[in-house]
């Protein structure tokens, strides 16, 4: 009688430059569906701290001192090491590899014209001065991705056209190697998308300075939420309000799972009568019920940070593990025959 092996779970690669603590945008977009996606499919989450000095050459120390923060707001959030797999990228010194051999299977025109990367040389105002390493990033993210032969990876939907570069040279490889060396990937996108800052600015953001992060106190979550971005029409408490561009109620969709209620608030607010601090009071409550055990998690983490470094260590060995059997493929396309060593 033959036995049925179960299907093998799906391979999930999703990652962090470590620039900076993690913010609600992060928990919205990627953070809270790592949760969710642990213990349905095979994890790997990988700090970036090699693609963090692309652009923060001359602050390698605050690339550096948060690779940890990075992990503790894992660890705050409910990502379980023992189920995810956590490893750092300069760790892995096979990803470098495999971006060399990569690096041969894309043009600069071509590295030029994908939106993110363009987007991105815009926000940090480059203009030609364009630092190398981060003109080719999508290379690196693409080492990266085919190392763990990952199926799916969770991105917002401005980050589609890496996803695309990344099986562009994954059908390159495998066409010089007249076989199938590595799978192509498939975009997870948020259904909630990407979160605004507290300033109205589409996208949350460490660098624009207009994220609520995770570790935030109490105080912080409170002057934050004082600060958010609501109606700029909304002079009087009896004037009619507007939802569109609203961060307040923007927030609200995102964190407040009390759905009737606040489909009450929504209309009282458009009708008129409704004075925003009763809306940014209602978001201030959320936001505190949100991140007080995350915060709490965090402490307790934070205080033994030999944990968080062994545990670091231990991901990224058994990380190393996968990396390297893809590295061997790889290596079997470009490498000069009559090499005997590894």
């Amino acid at each position: 009688m033959s036995v049925s092996k179960a299907p093998a779970r799906k391979v999930i690669l999703t990652g962090d430059r470590p620039t900076g603590p993690l913010h609600l945008g992060h928990y919205v977009g990627s953070l809270k569906n790592r949760v969710a996606h642990q213990h349905e499919y095979q994890q790997t989450i990988l700090v970036a701290d090699a693609q963090a000095l692309t652009d923060n050459t001359d602050d390698r120390g605050k690339v550096h001192r948060n690779v940890s923060e990075v992990a503790l707001d894992y660890l705050a959030v409910g990502i379980d090491p023992d189920v995810t797999t956590i490893c750092v990228q300069t760790w892995l010194p096979e990803l470098t590899e495999l971006t060399f051999y990569y690096l041969n299977l894309v043009t600069v025109a071509r590295l030029e014209r994908n939106p993110t990367v363009k987007e991105e040389i815009r926000l940090r105002n480059f203009e030609r001065d364009i630092p190398a390493g981060f003109l080719t990033y999508p290379v690196s993210q693409a080492a990266d991705i085919t190392a763990f032969r990952a199926n799916l990876v969770p991105v917002g939907d401005d980050q589609l056209p890496m996803i695309e570069q990344t099986n562009e040279i994954v059908r390159r490889l495998n066409r010089l190697a007249d076989r199938e060396i590595l799978v192509e990937a498939h975009a997870l996108v948020p259904p909630i998308g990407r979160l605004p800052g507290i300033d109205g600015r589409a996208k949350m953001s460490k660098s624009l300075g207009n994220a609520i992060n995770l570790c935030a106190t109490p105080d912080e979550i409170r002057a934050a939420v004082k600060k958010c971005y609501t109606d700029p029409l909304h002079l009087r408490v009896d004037d009619p309000g507007h939802l569109e561009g609203n961060v307040a109620f923007a927030y609200l969709d995102a964190f407040d799972e009390d759905r009737a209620g606040l489909q009450e608030m929504k209309d009282h607010y458009v009708r008129g009568g409704l004075a925003d601090s009763k809306v940014k009071a209602r978001l201030e409550e959320r936001l505190q019920e949100l991140l007080r055990p995350m915060r709490e998690r965090r402490e307790q983490y934070a205080a033994n940070p030999d944990f968080v470094w062994d545990m670091l260590r231990a991901g990224t060995e058994r990380a190393r593990e996968t990396v390297a059997k893809t590295l061997d493929d790889v290596r079997s396309v470009f490498v000069t025959p009559g090499w005997g060593g590894r």
